[in-house]
C-alpha cells in the first residue's frame, strides 16, 4: 500500500541532507572535495527520512491552499488540539489541558528559549550522555553550564546511573533537567520503573524538566512509550515537547507542540515568543494526527526489517561491532571502537573511504567515542549498499 522502496532524488531542493552536508558535518564550504561525487554518496546522517511524506499530509496542505490566503496564523481552532490530544490518548493513554499547549517552529528553538527563560545566569542544565548535541548548544547559547550524567553501556544496552544523576541533581545550582524520551542516540525507551526513579529525583530536588519526546511515535512494533507527564501528572515544573516532524517526515514544515503546565512560565513564553505559525504546517500536522496512523504502522514494520538487516550484516561482516536493535527512533547506534582509535574522525573516514555520510560519536557530546549513528529510514536498497560500503571500508583499513 505504501512504497517505502521508492528512491526520491532530493538534490537541488535546498535539502540539508543533500545540499548542506559539508557545512553541517564538516564545518566546511563547497570547496571541500571527496573521492566521491555528491550524487554518489549514500546518505545515512541527518534525522529526516528518505521516504515520501504521507499523502494524507500532502492532501491536507492542498486543502489549506485552496483557501488561497496565507496570512498571519495561529492555532485558534479547537480541531487542532482535539486531533493532537486524541492521538496522545489513543497511543499513550495520556492527555493534557488545551490551555497548556503552545506552539513552536521546532523543538530545538523551544529548547533555546526555555533554557533562557528557566535558568538564572549561574544555574546549570543537566542531561544524560551521550546526548543530542543541541541540548549542549541550548545551554551554551544562554551561557549556562552543562552537567553530564553518563549512561552505563552494557554491550550496547544503556542504563541510567541513578546514583550519579542524583548526585549531580542535588547541586542547588542545577535547576533544569533536559530528558530525551525515547533517548537519542541510543534508542532506549525508558521504562515505567526508570521514569518513576527519575520522577523521584526531579521532585526531591524541585527540578524543572523538559521532556523531549520527539521520537515517541517511532517505536519498534509492539513497544510502548510512556510520557513523563503520565508519570508526573501534577508536577507543575514539567514541559513536554512533541512534534509530528520526525514521525511523518515533515521537519521542514517547522511545527512542534510544547506543553507548559506552569502558568508563570507559559506567560513568559507568550510574552516573549514570536507567536505565529505557518498555516500550511498547522494543516499538515492536523492531517497527520487525524489520518496518518495507518502509514505509521506500515513504516514501523518496514523499519523493523531495516534494523534486523543491519544486525545480521554486522554479525557476518564486522563481528567485533556492538549493536542492539534500537527500541525506538529510526537511528542505529553502532559501537565500532574495536576497529578505530578513540580520536579518529569517523564521519570523515566513512565519507572518504566509503562514500557514506553518517554522524560519528563525536557529534553526541561525550561518552560516545568509537560510535556511529546511522539513519535507517531509507529504502532497503540504500541501507544494503550503505552497510556494504561501511563494512568494506573498515575491513580494508
Amino acid at each position: 500500500m505504501y512504497n517505502f522502496d521508492e528512491i526520491i532524488d532530493r538534490c537541488h531542493t535546498n535539502a540539508l541532507n543533500t545540499d548542506g552536508f559539508r557545512s553541517y558535518i564538516f564545518k566546511a564550504d563547497d570547496s571541500m572535495i571527496f573521492p566521491y561525487k555528491d550524487e554518489e554518496f549514500i546518505r545515512m546522517w541527518v534525522a529526516d527520512m528518505e521516504f515520501a511524506t504521507p499523502d494524507v499530509i500532502i492532501n491536507g496542505i492542498k486543502k489549506r491552499l485552496d483557501k488561497r490566503i496565507l496570512g498571519y496564523t495561529r492555532v485558534y481552532e479547537d480541531s487542532y488540539y482535539q486531533a493532537f490530544v486524541n492521538w496522545c490518548k489513543r497511543r499513550y493513554d495520556w492527555s493534557f489541558s488545551k490551555k497548556d499547549l503552545v506552539m513552536s517552529n521546532g523543538i530545538i528553538p523551544a529548547l533555546f528559549e526555555l533554557v533562557d527563560y528557566i535558568c538564572k545566569d549561574d544555574e546549570k542544565v543537566l542531561f544524560l550522555t551521550p546526548s543530542y548535541a543541541y541540548f549542549q548548544y541550548a545551554a551554551d547559547h544562554s551561557a549556562k553550564q552543562a552537567v553530564y550524567s553518563d549512561l552505563i553501556n552494557e554491550e550496547g544496552f544503556y542504563r541510567i546511573n541513578f546514583d550519579d544523576l542524583e548526585q549531580k541533581a542535588s547541586d542547588p545550582k542545577t535547576t533544569l533537567l533536559i530528558l530525551c524520551n525515547p533517548h537519542n542516540p541510543s534508542g532506549r525507551i525508558w521504562t515505567q520503573e526508570e521514569l518513576n526513579k527519575l520522577a523521584e529525583i526531579i521532585q526531591k530536588y524541585n527540578l524543572w524538566v523538559i521532556s523531549d519526546e520527539i521520537h515517541c511515535d517511532l517505536l519498534r512494533t509492539g513497544r510502548k512509550h510512556i510520557p513523563l507527564g503520565k508519570i508526573m501528572p501534577d508536577y507543575e515544573r514539567l514541559i513536554t515537547a512533541m512534534a509530528p516532524s520526525k514521525t511523518f517526515n515533515m521537519a521542514g514544515l517547522m511545527i512542534s507542540n510544547i506543553i507548559i503546565r506552569s502558568e508563570t512560565l507559559k506567560q513568559i513564553w507568550l510574552n516573549r515568543h514570536y507567536n505565529f505559525d505557518n498555516p500550511l504546517s498547522i494543516a499538515a500536522a492536523q492531517a497527520a494526527y487525524e489520518e496518518g496512523e495507518n502509514w505509521l504502522i506500515a513504516l514501523q514494520a518496514y523499519l523493523d526489517k531495516n534494523f534486523e538487516f543491519v544486525g545480521e550484516y554486522l554479525k557476518q561482516h564486522l563481528p567485533k561491532a556492538k549493536y542492539q536493535i534500537s527500541e525506538a527512533t529510526y537511528l542505529g547506534w553502532i559501537d565500532l571502537s574495536a576497529y578505530f582509535n578513540p580520536e579518529e574522525d569517523l564521519s570523515m573516514f566513512f565519507a572518504h573511504q566509503a562514500g557514506v555520510l553518517l554522524e560519528g560519536g563525536n557529534m553526541f557530546v561525550r561518552n560516545s567515542d568509537g560510535f556511529i549513528r546511522l539513519n535507517l529510514a531509507c529504502p532497503r536498497s540504500i541501507v544494503e549498499e550503505g552497510m556494504k560500503r561501511i563494512c568494506e571500508a573498515v575491513n580494508n583499513k
